[in-house]
């Protein structure tokens, strides 16, 4: 395959997640054959694992996904979306963007008890160090979710800064993230606008979760 030119910080960006990607798989079958001598000939089987083969894979499945959309690898349904009569394209928008809010409020539903419950009781991680992880990381990814969300719809005009409800709960998540995002967001290149600084925050969020799993389990050990 023929890659295509590199024009810009954003396609540098995601050609260096793409190297990574590359060799990622690589990695996980090492940790596979890893366990698997640790529990069938030497009876010591990991508890971490099939955690961090899981976050690794996870990391490949979003950076590919950047490489494919940059290469035009990617399905694209804009060709039947620009093919469509005018009142289809509207009617297609508003499908889309009720499939966001929809997306939205389930992700809330399912993971706000939860994130309740940890942050009330305070749940630790259980290693030395003992952080707040699993009290704090779930609050954390709701509100960065919910504020790229929110920032997507205020895009596209969706909803309205100028109501009063929406401005407020917008000031509100920026209070929340901008001390987190704008440091991460001064280290990046101009991207013209894109602001990749939310994906990468998650994605720390999810390292170091697998991270700290990992290290447990070898403290406990």
């Amino acid at each position: 395959m023929v890659e295509n030119e590199r024009s810009g910080p954003v396609d540098w960006v995601t050609w260096t997640f793409s190297r990574v990607a590359m060799w990622a798989p690589a990695a996980v079958v090492a940790i596979i054959f890893y366990e698997v001598f640790m529990r069938y000939v030497l009876f010591k089987p990991t508890l971490w694992a099939n955690e961090m083969s899981l976050w690794i894979g996870g990391a490949i499945y979003v950076t590919s996904g950047l490489y494919a959309m940059q290469q035009r690898s990617h399905i694209r349904i804009y060709i039947i979306y620009d093919i469509m009569p005018r009142w289809a394209q509207k009617l297609s928008d508003c499908i889309s963007v009720a499939l966001i809010w929809l997306f939205t409020i389930a992700l809330f539903w399912g993971g706000y008890n939860e994130a309740r419950d940890k942050l009330l009781r305070m749940e630790t991680f259980g290693t030395a160090w003992d952080p707040p992880i699993p009290a704090t990381v779930k609050v954390g990814i709701l509100v960065i979710i919910a504020m790229v969300v929110m920032s997507w719809l205020i895009g596209f005009n969706v909803i309205n800064r100028h109501n009063q409800v929406v401005d407020m709960i917008w000031r509100t998540l920026l209070a929340l993230t901008e001390p987190v995002l704008r440091p991460i967001r001064n280290m990046l290149p101009a991207m013209g606008g894109l602001d990749l600084s939310p994906l990468i925050l998650l994605l720390a969020i999810f390292f170091l979760q697998g991270m700290n799993f990992w290290l447990r389990a070898k403290i406990g050990a």
